[in-house]
């Protein structure tokens, strides 16, 4: 079970106890038909300005946070998902009847799920950090935040953020 901020209570005699508050973030698409919950801490959270993404999310970005998958839960709609894109690099996963996009990444199968931020119910807690991708972005999408921006891809080697990053060119 993930464990997030430490809560310190002060018993009746004067002790400090202290125990783990565990809130899921909960997720859904616009039917309500696919319906999720994570369990904090999230990996990182990032804007993706690939070619893919745009056309994956229809916008100038695909806004996603990163889970291990021992964290994420499916709770319904698992026959309501479709993905698009299997083999291709990063997949479009997708509820069949409203078409909200709501996974990336891997999904499935990966280590890590994907999930675009737009799909969560509940505040995750998580801002975006960074922008992959920017040198691929579209002609009319401009970047007016202060988060770092990389050409490419974050290296896993790279993460945490360490002061340097490395990006690297997807296949």
């Amino acid at each position: 079970m993930a464990r997030v901020p430490q809560i310190q209570v002060r018993q009746r005699f004067g002790g400090i106890a202290e125990f783990s508050v565990t809130k899921k973030i909960r997720g859904s698409c616009l039917c309500g038909g696919v319906r999720f919950e994570v369990e904090p801490p999230f990996i990182r959270a990032g804007h993706c300005h690939c070619e893919r993404c745009r056309k994956h999310s229809g916008t100038a970005v695909c806004t996603q946070a990163r889970v291990r998958k021992e964290q994420f839960r499916l709770l319904q709609g698992e026959h309501l998902i479709r993905v698009y894109g299997k083999g291709e690099g990063a997949v479009k996963a997708f509820c069949v009847s409203c078409g909200s996009s709501l996974f990336g990444g891997d999904w499935p199968e990966g280590d890590e799920v994907s999930i675009r931020m737009g799909a969560f119910d509940d505040d995750p807690g998580i801002r975006p950090q960074y922008h992959t991708f920017v040198d691929d972005r579209a002609a009319w999408d401009e970047i007016t935040d202060n988060l770092p921006q990389y050409p490419f891809a974050l290296t896993k080697s790279a993460w945490p953020f360490s002061g340097h990053v490395e990006s690297e060119p997807r296949d």
